[in-house]
Order: structure tokens, then C-alpha cells, then sequence
């Protein structure tokens, strides 16, 4: 089934729209660039003839996407894992919902995975803040992308998550296609992992029958991911540093740095870990609570879900002694991944701050937080 014409203004491209934003990307200026990173060992000429040709989305995602998730893995990634597909039906559209610690790369390496188990990818949420500027919408839309607004007076906020509750429920139940979402709005900067309670109040918005059945229709499926280094985990240790000293203004252009240094940082391992889709059974033991009492307890349920499944790198054990000068998870790591952390930990010295403490505890939060939150779920 198409896509309703009353999400005309959040959608990604149909196919019929694909052939002229591949003409637009083509002759972008930052075309040559793009290219020279994604396919190094191919003529400029021939890359452009060759995206120019596409006419589908998925000849996009199997084309362009494909090769640029898998560059990115080669070039930063020392091994990406995946399990806990073989839970999920490939008839099936689910919703879903994932930890959130790397704009671009927690949705879009789950995608090459799914492509290579032989599933559908999935529609992604895409920040209104993001679309900036025409190559991206192109990119962004011509790979299932869709706009999720943000901010805006109360009233703007509620009716802009009245139509995206509308459209992610007639995506999975009436197209029958999957969606990605984050837990929450924006990424998590602090290793904290939680699930938003107004995200889970959003997906009930639109449901026509009693709660339990206006979550189970969507087929909920939390999602974890873990890297062994933190992408932006010096860029979000500053930006968490200066937002206790004063409301942080994000600058020009911040958010695709962000991008950029996800993309390029080191990540060394990551693993995705699928988890069992919340059935109606798993939803009906909190039928009787009040609505607030309900989207707090099923937040709690994928919380538990993302957390038990979260992997732990020698990394977050080691920051986790660390910070609290002990030595309780020693077993975890050996002394080369200590002083291989240590080193990292040392490039704060670089940066010039009046509390450097304060600046290198939330740091070492990034990492050690994991611990802590995983510790009730897993026999860490």
C-alpha cells in the first residue's frame, strides 16, 4: 500500500521521485567528495553515471547505501556483530525502538545487517534539525528517512506528535513496513540509556481500541547496540561539561560534525542485539494501570530489554574503576586495555576548562554509566 497523502510533508521519496533527486546528488558539489570516500577505487565519471541510472529506492539502498555503511565499518569499525534476527518473522513490519548513541550509524548499520540476513530495511526517523540543505534531504529521503519535527510551542510540539504517531501506525499496520526510532529524543550523551515515556505515549496517540492494543498492533522490537569507543564521546563530554555551566547553544553546523565524527571516529567493536518483540501478553498485565502508570511501566519493560542485552567492552569496566578508584572489575580488562584507555582518556588534557575534574568524571561517565545500569539485568 502507498504512503497516505496527508504525510506529504514527513514521508521519504516514492521511486517516482527517486530519478531527479539522483540527478540532484549527482551534481552536487560536494558530489566528488562523497563519492572519492564511498567508492575510492572508481572513476568520478562513472559513479555519476551510475547514480544517475538509479531509479527505485531500494537500487539507492543497494547501490549507494550499502557501500557507504560498508566503508564505514571497514575503515572504523574492528568487527560489527548482530544477533537475535532469528526472532523476527521477514513478513512481519516491526516498530523498532533503540538506544541512541550515534546520529547516523545506530540506524543505518542495523539496515546493512537486515539487508544481509534477507529482511526489509526499515523507515528511519530523521531530526527536522538534520535536513539541512538539499543534498542531504535527497540522501536522507531516498533512504526510507522521514521528518520527525521538533520543538515549537506545546501545542505545535503535540500536533506535529499526533501526525508522526499517525504516520509510523500506517506505515507498520496499513504498508506493512518496518520503522526505526530512538528511545528518546536526541542522543544519549551521559551512558545513560532510558526509554522516553512521552515516546511511548506518542505510539498510543493514534490507536483506536484500549492501550494494550494500540501498542501491540505495532510489533515493538527494542534494539541494543554498543561500541567499544563512544562515538563523539569527547564532543559529548564537552558539550555535557558547558550544559552545567549554563544552557548549552548549540552551534552552526554542530550536528553534522557530530555526523562527520561518527562516521570517521574509531569505533573499534559493535554489536547489535535484537530483542524479543513485546507481545500482548507482555502488555496485559498493566491494563488496569491509570495511562501515565502504563507508558511508565512498558518504558521499564524495553528498558529492560535494551539493558539485559548491552554488551560490556573492557572499556566500560575500566572507566568504571577509575572513577570510583577501585579495582572490582580488574578481571575485566587486562593492563594493555587499561593503559590503551588511559591514553584516550589523556586527550582532555588538550582541551582548556576551569574544572578539568569535572570535564574527566563526565568523561569517564560515558563509559562507566553502562555498568552500573546493566548491572541489575546481566551478571556483570
Amino acid at each position: 500500500m502507498r504512503i497516505d497523502s496527508r504525510f506529504d510533508d514527513i514521508r521519504p521519496y516514492f521511486d517516482e521521485e527517486i530519478p531527479a533527486a539522483m540527478q540532484r546528488i549527482a551534481e552536487d558539489d560536494t558530489f566528488a567528495f562523497l563519492a572519492s570516500y564511498v567508492f575510492p577505487d572508481k572513476r568520478q565519471e562513472d559513479i555519476r553515471s551510475m547514480v544517475r541510472q538509479i531509479r527505485t529506492v531500494d537500487e539507492f539502498q543497494g547501490k549507494v547505501m550499502w557501500y557507504v555503511n560498508d566503508i564505514i565499518e571497514k575503515r572504523s569499525i574492528t568487527s560489527l556483530s548482530i544477533e537475535g534476527l532469528e526472532k523476527l518473522d521477514r513478513s512481519t513490519p516491526y516498530l523498532f525502538i533503540s538506544n541512541h548513541r550515534d546520529i547516523m550509524l545506530d540506524a543505518s548499520l542495523l539496515q546493512n545487517k537486515l539487508f544481509d540476513a534477507g529482511f526489509p530495511t526499515t523507515q528511519i526517523t530523521f531530526g527536522a534539525n538534520l535536513m539541512t540543505g538539499q543534498l542531504i534531504i535527497d540522501v536522507g529521503r531516498s533512504n526510507k528517512m522521514f521528518r520527525v519535527e521538533r520543538g515549537g510551542s506545546p501545542r505545535e510540539f503535540y500536533m506535529s506528535s499526533v501526525h508522526l504517531s499517525d504516520y509510523i501506525r500506517h506505515v507498520i499496520t496499513e504498508c506493512k513496513e518496518s520503522v526505526w526510532i530512538a528511545q528518546r529524543n536526541g542522543r544519549t550523551k551521559d551512558g545513560n540509556d532510558s526509554t522516553d515515556q512521552g515516546i511511548i505515549k506518542m505510539f498510543g496517540i493514534s490507536g483506536k481500541g484500549d492501550k494494550v492494543s494500540a501498542l501491540a498492533d505495532l510489533n515493538i522490537v527494542p534494539v541494543s547496540i554498543s561500541y567499544e569507543w563512544e562515538p563523539c564521546d569527547i564532543l559529548k563530554a564537552l558539550e555535557l561539561y558547558q550544559s552545567r555551566r549554563g544552557k548549552y547553544i548549540k552551534k552552526p553546523g554542530e550536528d553534522l560534525n557530530s555526523v562527520l565524527t561518527g562516521i570517521s571516529q574509531q569505533k573499534g567493536k559493535v554489536h547489535i542485539s535484537v530483542g524479543t518483540p513485546v507481545l500482548r501478553e507482555d502488555l496485559e498485565p498493566y491494563d488496569s494501570l491509570t495511562n501515565i502508570e502504563y507508558n511508565k511501566s512498558v518504558s521499564t519493560l524495553i528498558d529492560k530489554s535494551i539493558l539485559s542485552r548491552y554488551r560490556l567492552y573492557p572499556n566500560n569496566y575500566v572507566a568504571n574503576d577509575i572513577r570510583f578508584g577501585r579495582s572490582r572489575y580488574a578481571k575485566r580488562y587486562t593492563k594493555e586495555e587499561k593503559a590503551l584507555f588511559l591514553d584516550h582518556l589523556a586527550l582532555l588534557e588538550e582541551y582548556e576548562v576551569e574544572e578539568p575534574d569535572v570535564l574527566r568524571d563526565i568523561f569517564l561517565g560515558i563509559y562507566s554509566n553502562p555498568v552500573d545500569n546493566c548491572k541489575p539485568f546481566q551478571s556483570v
